[in-house]
C-alpha cells in the first residue's frame, strides 16, 4: 500500500483535483490556501490538501470563497467544536433556502413557460397550422 505523501507541488494538487495551477494560485490570493516555499516551487503539506479539498467540497455546494475560508479559518482553530458545527450548520441552512427559493422560481418559470407553450398550439390549431417540433 502506498503510504500518502507529506508534502505537494502544485502540479501535484492540480492532477489529483483535475483543476489549474491557476485555481490555486487564485486560491493562494484569497488567503484559503498558505503554502511554504523552497525557492521558486511552492510546497503544500497534507493540511493545505484537506483545505483545498474542502474548497472545492464547498464550491460545489454554492458557498462563497468568503464563506469557505471563514469556516476553514474556524475549523483552524476550534476543530469540530461545538460552536464550528454550529455555524457551519448555519450556512448550510442558509444556503439550502437559496437553493430552494431557485427551485420554486425555476418551477414558476417553467410553469408560465408550459402555459405560453400551450396557448402557441391552440393559436396554431386554430389558424390550421401545424406546430414544428422545436429540439
Amino acid at each position: 500500500m502506498e503510504q500518502e505523501k507529506t508534502y505537494y507541488t502544485i502540479g501535484d494538487l492540480a492532477r489529483e483535483f483535475r483543476i489549474t495551477p491557476r485555481t490555486i494560485r487564485y486560491y493562494e490570493e484569497h488567503g484559503i490556501l498558505n503554502p511554504r516555499r523552497e525557492g521558486r516551487q511552492r510546497i503544500y503539506t497534507r493540511a493545505d490538501r484537506t483545505r483545498l479539498k474542502l474548497t472545492l467540497r464547498g464550491k460545489r455546494l454554492g458557498l462563497s470563497l468568503a464563506q469557505i475560508k471563514e469556516l476553514l479559518d474556524m475549523y483552524d482553530g476550534m476543530h469540530n467544536s461545538p460552536a464550528q458545527i454550529r455555524e457551519f450548520l448555519r450556512v448550510l441552512a442558509e444556503r439550502r433556502a437559496a437553493l430552494e427559493q431557485q427551485r420554486r422560481d425555476i418551477e414558476a418559470v417553467l410553469t408560465e413557460i408550459d402555459q405560453l407553450e400551450a396557448q402557441c398550439h391552440a393559436a396554431l390549431a386554430e389558424a390550421g397550422a401545424q406546430a414544428v417540433a422545436v429540439p
